[in-house]
């Protein structure tokens, strides 16, 4: 089994299990710069075992199970949140330049705040509410 050629796949996999032993703390930065060269170089299996046979056994990742939900949503008041702050200043601004004239202006708010809660309220009544921001972590190159 040890002259077996390998392929890029078998590269890419060995590079990416080195770069989660530097998450782990069991390389330093130089050595996983030297060992994925040297899986990169590799040919064979054999090659490619040495590179990392002084690292334990490589532990599946835990899947996450079905009751997990897999997207977590905005609560219904987040999303809520940003339109009627938006539509207060909106109708300040207008109740305040009506005054200012003496009688009362166009009603320009309701171009405001009509379409975005429609959609604000077409999301909350099919359950379509906007998902929650993702962190933005960096990892190493896989």
């Amino acid at each position: 089994m040890s002259d077996v050629r390998i392929g890029d796949a078998e590269r890419e996999r060995t590079a990416a299990r080195l770069a989660d032993e530097v998450g782990t703390g069991r390389l330093t930065l130089a050595e996983y710069e030297q060992r994925v060269d040297r899986a990169y170089a590799a040919r064979t299996a054999a090659d490619l075992a040495a590179v990392t046979a002084d690292l334990p056994s490589a532990v599946p990742r835990p899947t996450p199970s079905s009751s997990v939900p897999t997207a977590r949503r905005l609560p219904v008041g987040a999303a809520w949140a940003p339109w009627v702050a938006t539509s207060a200043i909106c109708l300040i601004i207008w109740v305040a330049t009506s005054l200012g004239a003496g009688h009362a202006l166009y009603f320009w708010p309701m171009w405001v705040a009509g379409p975005w809660g429609a959609m604000l309220l077409l999301g909350t009544l099919t359950g379509r509410a906007l998902p929650a921001p993702g962190p933005c972590a960096r990892s190493l190159p896989r």
